[in-house]
């Protein structure tokens, strides 16, 4: 239903002609863990202080602990949807790729979820990987059941999509007479890429194809049993995906054609992302919308739908339930910020798109495939203002045009650095991270 060719997503498609696509829907990151805090809070992740990826490589000696690589994760004091949703009597797990501290302060039953199955991480953080250039070795990849580790991952990963979605099967069925959230963040397609043996091979798109059509499996899979125990009528059901393509890896990585560059940058196809929701009777079949919308509205919407309270830490999202019932026609969010890292880089605002000037890495080699070390230039970009409504791959600068637009829209940036800042010392409402300040064992391979 986005235009993807090459794998069949019939699940995705029927459960977009049963509810709503949006077009203008984007994460709160180009990257994985600060993307996932800002699902989890309802926060931009600069504010929770999660502002780039989370990696488990080993403390030792040679390991710089400013670089805060190995002691962070989320804040135990931030409220999450499953904390807020407990707190209302709802049974809360998780199963799949966590990403937000793999220490067990951080891990999800410390942050609201009454059961986790999965990765503390993603999938391709294991033994081996990027071992000429990683100045710590990784330790073993561990599958984590609640707050311990069940096992250790080989190489073959290709039940993951399987055992993930089995596991939350369960879990709905356990619950069926509870009201119950449900989160499955899948690892893939983040790459290596695996499939089992019933969809490896089976599209005209490689293993990539392979994984989607899986993924698309999984959702047939949660839509089936909510359909089965007659919960269909009274579940929402929303999927999306934590940023764009990883266009390094070519055709492993997925497109966002016709949208600009990937995963890392600020850029449309690094944060734009398909988002499909479905609820029967309170979502109009096969409608769509280009209202602009974000994860970190989620929270806030199902705090709405749930009669839940609200975090006491102040958050960022707007409720759009108004806009998913159609009492409202427009989303409440008229501007979106986009940073990477510390740095804000950009704003959207109605059909606007100011990008202020900044780096970033173009691809400029893809046919590698499931291997580190493509080619990508570092490029620049000045100050561009782009029309989204003409121009949505960012391609014709018309700041010159209308400059009384790019005044108001550097203004509107000014206030959100004053707010949240552009550097890691700056912002008055930014909050601090979980800092770790006494390193904990965790039974990981070799120790850790």
């Amino acid at each position: 239903v986005y235009g993807a060719k090459g794998f069949r997503t019939q699940n995705l498609d029927a459960m977009a002609s049963e509810g709503m696509k949006f077009t203008d829907f984007y994460v709160g990151s180009p990257v994985c863990s600060p993307s996932r805090a800002a699902l989890l809070t309802g926060c931009y992740p600069q504010r929770v202080g999660i502002p780039g990826v989370l990696f488990p490589e080993r403390l030792n000696t040679e390991w710089d602990p400013e670089q805060r690589r190995t002691k962070t994760g989320i804040n135990p004091n931030e409220t999450t949807m499953a904390e807020m949703l407990k707190a209302n009597g709802y049974a809360t797990g998780v199963f799949g790729k966590w990403h937000l501290g793999h220490h067990k302060q951080f891990l999800p039953l410390q942050q609201g979820f009454d059961e986790y199955y999965g990765l503390p991480y993603s999938n391709d953080m294991r033994p081996g990987r990027n071992a000429k250039t990683a100045k710590s070795p990784y330790p073993g990849l561990p599958m984590m059941n609640g707050n311990e580790v069940d096992h250790f991952m080989n190489d073959d990963q290709s039940m993951l999509t399987k055992e993930y979605t089995e596991k939350a099967v369960d879990f709905i069925k356990r619950n069926k007479d509870n009201p119950f959230f449900v989160y499955l963040p899948h690892s893939m397609p983040h790459i290596p890429l695996y499939a089992s043996e019933k969809f490896n091979g089976q599209s005209e798109k490689g293993i990539y194809g392979d994984v989607i059509e899986e993924i698309d499996w999984s959702v047939g899979q949660i839509n089936k049993v909510l359909k089965d125990l007659d919960l269909e009528d009274n579940t929402l059901v929303i999927f999306t995906c934590d940023n764009g393509p990883w266009l390094i890896f070519g055709e492993h990585g997925g497109s966002a054609r016709p949208l600009r560059e990937g995963k890392f940058t600020t850029f449309e196809g690094g944060q734009r992302v398909p988002c499909i929701m479905k609820w029967p009777n309170m979502i109009a079949k096969a409608s769509v919308t280009s209202e602009m919308a974000s994860t970190i509205d989620l929270l806030p919407t199902i705090a709405a739908i749930t009669g839940s309270d609200l975090p006491q830490n102040k958050i960022d999202g707007l409720d759009i339930s108004g806009l998913l019932s159609g009492i409202e026609t427009t989303s409440p969010r008229d501007e979106f910020f986009f940073y990477k890292g510390w740095q804000l880089e950009a704003i959207r605002s109605e059909n606007w798109k100011l990008h202020l000037p900044h780096g970033y890495s173009h691809v400029i080699k893809s046919d590698s495939g499931n291997v580190y070390g493509m080619e990508n230039i570092k490029s620049e970009i000045e100050l561009s203002l782009f029309d989204l409504s003409k121009d949505v791959g960012e391609t014709k600068n018309v700041a010159e045009q209308y400059p009384e637009v790019v005044k108001s829209l550097l203004q509107k940036i000014e206030a959100k650095i004053e707010e949240l800042g552009d550097d890691e010392a700056s912002g008055s409402e930014k909050r601090p991270s979980g800092w770790q300040k006494e390193f904990e064992a965790w039974p990981f391979e070799n120790g850790v």
